[in-house]
């Protein structure tokens, strides 16, 4: 990989924020960022390669970075997580035991035998799909009390579960890694937590913003690649590895400055060449040479839709319930796993992909609904005498 590759990823990933400032439905800039790398990739045109031993580790560092954004957005410090947390646990429970049904009857329909993998797809929630979109609503509506743990156990639980239902002969592994990047986690945590208690870091923070040393982003970078390299070590995906660094800053509570340099880093570099670089892994040709793939992928979005959308049971209002079906980050993550380890049949991933999109599109659709919903609730507690 040479500059001029490097230069084209970069100039097409700036055709991903395109979806996201149309008006009408927003899609998140990562479709778009997919997109362009389908046309520059397998499935268009070749002009970049993504077997590429360089270009596949930018792509990795991306794609811990990515969840470390996502981990980091977890509510994990707000009142409105602890206030809902029991409902939204039994509610993310409760979508998982709807979701085994559908996953493995999916799986048997289609042959595939990766029933669990498809359960895991179908339950998940993507917290740096939903909570964008939900920017503004008031958390102290119930409706967004319950709604926050819901999506952040989901995410959570789905991400860790991800690695033993693509490689069951591999579990014990799988377990054992993924338990020594989640203790890799807590032992950030405690660090992070002194450093504030003892006032080293407000410290750290002052000198660095007075002589622009940038000394959190350093430490912070250095986390996420340290517990990286401990999933690596231990076989486990770095998506768990930048999930629970993230956690980590977000259960101490991230600094504002640092939230920003890390956006920046991430969104403005290393995650759009990771999504570029997924894109031009795909060979979506194969979704023409099989479209029972096409069928597959429509399936498992609409799946989705169902084992979420079945929350209204629960008393959970319509619109909160399907928005929680919004899923791109395991399923972008089996994708990757998925064509790494070699175990997905032909046109699988893009249908697994296909699928994301269909609760992408919808939880954009359903973010209007919910906020207004959230609103009304919040007029009705303060003025219960209107109602």
């Amino acid at each position: 990989m040479g500059f001029a590759e490097l230069a084209l990823i970069c100039a097409v990933a700036l055709l991903g924020p395109a979806l996201a400032v149309t008006r009408g439905v927003q899609l998140p800039v990562v479709i778009g960022e997919m997109f362009v790398g389908v046309v520059i990739g397998r499935t268009g045109f070749r002009l970049v390669d993504p077997a590429g031993s360089t270009l596949t580790f930018m792509a990795q560092i991306g794609f811990a970075l990515v969840m470390f954004i996502a981990g980091s957005h977890v509510p994990m410090r707000d009142p409105a997580m602890r206030s809902g947390v029991l409902r939204g646990a039994l509610r993310a429970v409760g979508c998982g035991v709807v979701a085994m049904p559908l996953g493995f009857g999916a799986a048997a329909v289609f042959g595939t035998g990766h029933g669990a993998l498809y359960t895991v797809l179908i339950a998940s929630s993507s917290a740096n799909i939903i909570m964008p979109v939900l920017d503004g609503a008031d958390t102290a509506a119930p409706v967004i009390q319950q709604l926050l743990p819901q999506i952040a156990i989901a995410n959570t639980a789905c991400i860790v579960a991800l690695p033993l239902a693509m490689d069951p002969p591999h579990a014990l592994r799988a377990t054992i890694g993924g338990a020594a990047v989640i203790a890799a986690g807590g032992v950030l945590f405690v660090i992070l937590q002194k450093l504030a208690k003892s006032g080293e870091e407000r410290r750290a923070h002052e000198l660095s913003k007075e002589r622009g040393l940038a000394l959190e982003l350093r430490f912070s970078l250095t986390a996420v690649f340290g517990i990286a390299a401990v999933a690596v070590a231990t076989q486990v995906s770095v998506m768990l590895a930048g999930f629970v660094a993230g956690l980590a800053y977000a259960a101490v509570g991230e600094p504002r400055r640092l939230a920003h340099q890390l956006f920046a880093v991430t969104e403005g570099f290393f995650g759009p060449i990771f999504f570029v670089w997924l894109g031009a892994s795909l060979d979506l040709r194969q979704l023409g040479a099989h479209p029972d793939a096409i069928v597959l992928g429509l399936v498992l979005g609409a799946a989705g839709l169902v084992a979420h959308g079945a929350l209204l049971l629960s008393r959970q209002p319509w619109p909160a319930a399907a928005i929680t079906a919004g899923n791109l980050g395991v399923p972008v993550a089996a994708a990757a796993l998925g064509q790494a380890l070699g175990m997905l049949r032909p046109g699988e991933a893009p249908a697994m992909l296909l699928g994301a999109v269909v609760t992408v599109i919808t939880t954009a659709a359903l973010a209007g609904p919910v906020r207004r919903l959230a609103a009304a609730q919040t007029t009705d507690r303060a003025n219960p005498a209107a109602k």
